[in-house]
């Protein structure tokens, strides 16, 4: 209802009510229309902090966007306004619902930069973003009822995804090593002997959102090799893993296992998330049914946006591009871990990444940082609760920092506030 409705007593008008009245008597007797799934289909807890965390005056810990700032901009919107200008009827008009030719080429080359050797640009379906990519796997492999197996803790949108198509999630314990091979497998055991239909493992290897922990390099291949014993798939989420700033580069679990993982990139986190352009990588005997999943709910991913992304792939020194956010994103991240150690309460412990965007906290067993959350935008800080990032309705002690899109004395200005918060409710146990 806009202001103008408002009349000068500060009082709705008659036909504002009716009009009112009238959609919420729509609005209950369409309710019985909605699907059952419709129940699972919720608004994520990121969404939401992320729009109170446009407010004024706030530090925001809690998106994690990538820096656009450091892109060259100016010459990216020439380049856009040439691609219409030249090729404007090619860009503007349906594309294939597999993606383009040359950018799916030119992904098989982005993935060689991280361990996937043997990829082949058929067997490369493009799609909106990694967060297409998980959609349409599950709609692919899983029934009502079917089991998912997560990270303890993963990715939220994961996990929207998930129960969006009413499979039953189920959590597998990490360590300071990532996933532990002998939970997995305990999991999996206890699962198929109570007759459950477990289809994939949905793994964030390579500095997990929300923990930022990695997968020891001595656990991936045992991890794979659990699942293919079991005829489970790996669904392989790597959006991060060239944004690495210390320790050693690991493999991808895809780069020896072509027949058992499904391998989804992104470009959101090394161009831009703002493009929608991600991608899988399918083993060749599943590549054709899921590649008709994806044409049947995007037709075609954006020409236009893949052919920018094209254009910065050969055009700019995008490997270049990629030292620069990490060395940004290493300074943020040290800041972060510097004002955690000068500020956060005894009684506290968080993670250290090696790469990515967030550091996770845990509190005290007993305390609930849901609650947290609101005296903490009091405080002037925003985070996300670790409660956003498991299925489980249980409280949880723990939160996730992001320190990506923040400066250096941002970060510190928002752990400094953060502290007191997390103080008073320790002191309280």
């Amino acid at each position: 209802m806009s202001h103008e409705t408002i009349d000068a007593t500060g009082t709705l008008p008659a036909e504002a009510i009716d009009a009112i009245e009238r959609a919420a008597t729509s609005a209950h007797r369409h309710e019985e229309l909605f699907s059952d799934r419709a129940a699972n289909i919720r608004q994520s807890a990121v969404r939401d902090v992320f729009d109170i965390s446009m407010r004024p005056g706030l530090v925001s810990l809690a998106g994690g966007s990538p820096y656009l700032q450091s892109l060259p901009l100016e010459r990216l919107g020439a380049t856009a306004a040439r691609i219409i200008a030249e090729d404007g009827l090619t860009a503007l008009q349906y594309g294939t619902g597999q993606g383009t030719l040359e950018l799916r080429t030119q992904i098989c080359d982005v993935m060689a930069a991280e361990g996937i050797l043997d990829a082949l640009p058929e067997n490369v379906v493009i799609t909106a973003g990694s967060q297409s990519a998980q959609d349409v796997a599950t709609k692919v492999f899983c029934n009502p009822g079917d089991v998912v197996l997560v990270e303890d803790p993963t990715y939220v949108g994961a996990l929207n995804t998930f129960e969006s198509y009413q499979v039953q999630v189920e959590t597998v314990g990490m360590d300071e090593s990532g996933l532990v091979p002998e939970l997995l497998e305990a999991k999996i055991a206890a699962l198929q002997l109570s007759g459950k239909s477990i289809k994939f493992l949905y793994t964030i290897p390579n500095f997990n959102n929300p923990s930022g922990i990695t997968l020891a390099k001595e656990r991936r291949q045992q991890v794979v090799d659990i699942c293919r014993k079991a005829n489970i798939l790996v669904l392989e989420d790597n959006p991060y893993g060239l944004l690495r700033y210390s320790g050693e580069p690991l493999p991808p679990l895809r780069a020896d296992n072509a027949d058992d993982v499904i391998y989804m990139g992104s470009f959101s986190k090394i161009f831009a998330p703002g493009l929608r352009i991600g991608w899988a990588l399918v083993p060749e005997h599943l590549q054709r049914r899921y590649y008709l999943a994806a044409e049947s709910v995007t037709l075609c991913p954006p020409t236009l946006n893949q052919m920018l992304v094209s254009a910065y792939l050969r055009d700019y020194d995008w490997k270049g591009q990629i030292e620069t956010y990490r060395s940004l994103y290493a300074e943020r991240c040290q800041a972060m871990l510097a004002a955690l150690k000068e500020f956060m309460p005894a009684g506290t412990t968080w993670t250290t990444p090696e790469g990515g965007f967030f550091v996770w906290v845990t509190l005290p067993e007993g305390l609930d940082t849901y609650p947290l959350l609101h005296k903490a935008i009091d405080a002037g800080v925003v985070f996300i609760p670790g409660a956003a990032f498991t299925p489980s309705d249980e409280p949880s002690n723990k939160l996730r920092l992001a320190f990506s899109a923040v400066p250096p004395e941002a970060i510190t200005e928002g752990v400094r506030r953060l502290a007191p918060v997390l103080q008073e409710a320790i002191a309280a146990l």
